[in-house]
């Protein structure tokens, strides 16, 4: 029988709001903990992986130190600091001195394509199981951990897996199986599971501004036979899984089928706050983002941006030719940039350009950059038209 104290409970939680959640695990998108051998085994391991993949993506690591001495901390941290940050000219480092929970480790590992962790203490959403002869004992008391395994390893002096691994892992004979030492195989199976998880590509079409400089709906002028919004949806359709159109709620139901529309949930922002809402809506996939005031692009610029995509930085983007500053309207949006794009609007800022000019992005030079040319007012109006004659 349900208590009334579990059933008030039960009504507050149905009154938040239904999110979508990304698919983190403990720290990020991908993670793996590699448990069963020593943790200098482990160490050695994560250090061959990420120095062969750091060239193409951002690689973190997690462990653990025992040593709980004070006097080894840093000296404003001993001192009482919540923190001490140091620019060490190569990197930066950051001394904390305080918990970091779940929360805080995922807003901490947003950024990182890869994070592997010393599963002999940090647990993660999927596991890299080393079988060690002497290290049975160590293995079985983790066994519990083993909740997702995707790779075997064998070290020299293993022949096979305990009986314990198989009865945990039934599914343990589809697994790669490697020694220990063939370093070439272990890096290709982590890239090749970094190429899977390449987030999908979705477009979304900015239309849901009010068009107040031209004086009329941007989104309805016909330079290609069909409304602008509707020719940009189709031009978007060859490089994305799904094309939305952006609109204010108001003009949702304008929106005719086949084509698809996406409403602002965050009001008042203008492309920002489509930008926002269509992560809210699919935290886990990219947005190739085009404003809908672009009559000369064509699928020359697009497929070049597509072609040139880099799913390890923020964001994807042409380098204006006018003032060389980011095009954040015409633009790939990783997944990694949502919680980017909050942290921003949460300090005061709702521009997109000045998000792609603080933050680590891929900067293209345009094929053509005359098709990144937007049309705001009347007289910028008649200029594209005579272009496109």
């Amino acid at each position: 029988m349900i208590s009334e104290e579990h059933n008030k409970e039960g009504k507050k939680h149905q009154k938040h709001a239904k999110l979508v959640r990304p698919a983190f695990g403990n720290y990020g998108r991908n993670e793996w903990a590699i448990v069963g051998g020593p943790c200098t085994t482990i160490k050695f391991l994560a250090d061959q992986v990420i120095s062969a993949l750091s060239p193409d993506y951002k690689c973190a690591y997690i462990d653990t130190t025992h040593n709980d001495d004070v006097t080894l901390m840093p000296a404003k941290l001993a001192n009482g600091a919540f923190f001490e940050y140091n620019d060490q000219v190569n990197y930066t480092q950051l001394n904390y001195n305080g918990p970091f929970n779940s929360f805080k480790l995922r807003e901490t590992f947003a950024a990182a394509d890869l994070v592997l962790a010393n599963g002999n203490h940090n647990p993660a959403k999927a596991q890299v199981v080393i079988i060690y002869e002497n290290k049975k004992a160590s293995l079985q008391k983790r066994v519990e951990q083993l909740s997702n395994v995707q790779m075997i390893l064998l070290a020299d002096n293993a022949a096979e897996l305990f009986d314990f691994i198989k009865e945990a892992v039934p599914y343990w004979n589809e697994l790669p199986v490697y020694r220990l030492d063939e370093t070439e195989k272990i890096v290709d199976f982590f890239r090749k599971q970094l190429h899977k998880a390449k987030p999908k590509l979705n477009g979304l079409v900015l239309a849901g501004g009010k068009s107040e400089r031209m004086g009329f709906d941007k989104g309805s002028v016909n330079w290609h036979g069909k409304e602008q919004r509707y020719h940009m949806a189709d031009l978007l359709n060859p490089f994305c899984e799904e094309v939305f159109i952006s609109c204010r709620p108001d003009q949702q139901f304008g929106i005719v089928p086949p084509y698809l529309s996406l409403p602002d949930t965050f009001l008042d922002l203008g492309p920002y706050g489509a930008i926002l809402s269509a992560f809210r809506e699919r935290p886990d996939e990219a947005w190739l983002v085009v404003a809908c005031d672009l009559p000369l692009l064509t699928e020359k610029s697009l497929g070049h941006l597509v072609e040139n995509r880099n799913v390890a930085t923020n964001a994807t983007a042409y380098q204006s030719s006018f003032n060389d500053f980011p095009e954040p309207l015409i633009t790939i949006w990783e997944p990694k940039s949502y919680p980017v794009l909050l942290s921003f609007l949460a300090q005061g800022y709702s521009c997109p350009r000045k998000v792609l000019i603080n933050s680590d992005i891929t900067l293209l030079n345009a094929p053509d950059p005359e098709e990144l040319t937007n049309v705001n007012t009347p007289e910028e109006l008649e200029k594209a038209k005579l272009a496109l004659q």
